[in-house]
């Protein structure tokens, strides 16, 4: 795995596709297969056609020009804003554009928006550091949730960025599956189970972006 640093330091950046071209052109970067880009706070910059132009249409040209990468689509990070907001607004049309063309989508926002036992706070005007609010409760469902189980055994103390370590462990643990689906893993039942938490939450940590080394491409 590596992470790759540009001009564009993340897809809020014009040169995002361009960089990416440049990195897989170069010979030395042959063994790439797996690119993710994320948003730093702008994906509701971008709604309708010029979220097409700056990110899904570059996107889309980049799988037929590299057919031998798969690209991973991302959403941005929650704002508070809840599901009437721009950044709903935009993760909505980065998903429906990965479910109706049988794309790969790490669904940052998705994470962000439920606690492990599955209770959404979406629409709760959620914030990237999973505090939430409605018309008559507020709190922070991390937080809240770590008081109530175990550290080093439902959750493990790390840093995450702008959040807390609850959050952290979830991205990593969907990150984990995401990569592993990836590569031809088939979970067992049981393993399944153990991982429906977090199966329908696929979101990673802030990354800018992120090769998997594993076969490299055909050339």
């Amino acid at each position: 795995m590596a992470s790759y640093a540009s001009s564009a330091a993340d897809l809020g950046y014009a040169d995002w596709a361009e960089a990416t071209r440049n990195f897989l052109e170069d010979p030395a970067n042959a063994d790439g297969n797996v690119v993710m880009w994320s948003w730093c706070g702008q994906a509701d910059d971008y709604i309708g056609q010029t979220m097409i132009d700056h990110y899904l249409g570059p996107m889309s040209q980049l799988e037929t020009d590299f057919p031998d990468v798969m690209f991973v689509y991302m959403t941005g990070h929650v704002e508070g804003l809840g599901i009437n907001g721009s950044v709903w607004l935009s993760n909505e049309q980065i998903r429906n554009h990965c479910k109706n063309n049988n794309k790969i989508l790490f669904d940052f926002a998705d994470i962000e928006s439920y606690d492990p036992d599955g209770n959404y706070y979406g629409d709760k005007n959620v914030t990237d550091s999973c505090s939430w609010y409605n018309d008559t409760h507020n709190g922070n469902w991390a937080l809240d949730w770590q008081v109530t189980h175990t550290e080093n055994v439902d959750w493990y103390d790390c840093v995450c960025a702008h959040s807390y370590a609850l959050n952290g462990n979830l991205k990593a643990y969907a990150i984990w599956w995401l990569w592993a689906k990836l590569v031809g893993w088939s979970p067992t039942v049981s393993e399944g189970i153990a991982f429906a938490p977090i199966i329908s939450v696929i979101a990673a940590s802030i990354v800018v972006m992120v090769l998997i080394r594993y076969k490299g491409r055909n050339r």
